[in-house]
């Protein structure tokens, strides 16, 4: 199997209010073979910031919402992944921790080597950094 750059993806949801608002955008990057979860974990924190796991597969308002975008869950991500979030999450979030697949570059890689091509660097670059650089004025000419 064939398998393209796979990224760590936390988003935090204040307030343990998971509104659900997000999976339409999540199933059209799934539907449109973009991406691939491989897998996916929740967080919780309590009055005091103690974080918790929740594996999707024993949370059943979850696993009917995730199912029909996550074929098969991998079981990769586990709970002592998640014991560091707790500081960073703070009292009484969420977060869904999700482990998923470039699948669109991964398409394009395989055109590549088909071609007898060779990726040599696959890196994100942070939109902090595209921003400033778009920002900083460009440079004189020099006569």
């Amino acid at each position: 199997m064939s398998l393209g750059p796979v990224e760590l993806l936390v988003l935090k949801i204040p307030g343990n209010r998971f509104t659900g608002e997000i999976m339409p955008a999540l199933r059209d990057l799934v539907d449109s073979n973009t991406i691939g979860i491989i897998d996916i974990l929740l967080a919780v924190t309590d009055d005091e910031g103690n974080v918790s796991a929740v594996e999707v597969s024993e949370d059943e308002d979850a696993y009917r919402v995730l199912q029909p975008i996550v074929k098969e869950i991998e079981g990769l991500l586990t709970p002592a992944d998640i014991e560091a979030l707790g500081k960073q999450l703070g009292p009484n979030s969420s977060a869904a921790v999700m482990l998923f697949e470039n699948k669109w570059a991964t398409r394009f890689r395989d055109a590549v080597l088909g071609a007898k091509g060779e990726v040599v660097m696959f890196e994100r670059i942070p939109r902090q950094v595209i921003e400033a650089m778009m920002e900083e004025p460009e440079p004189a000419a020099v006569a």
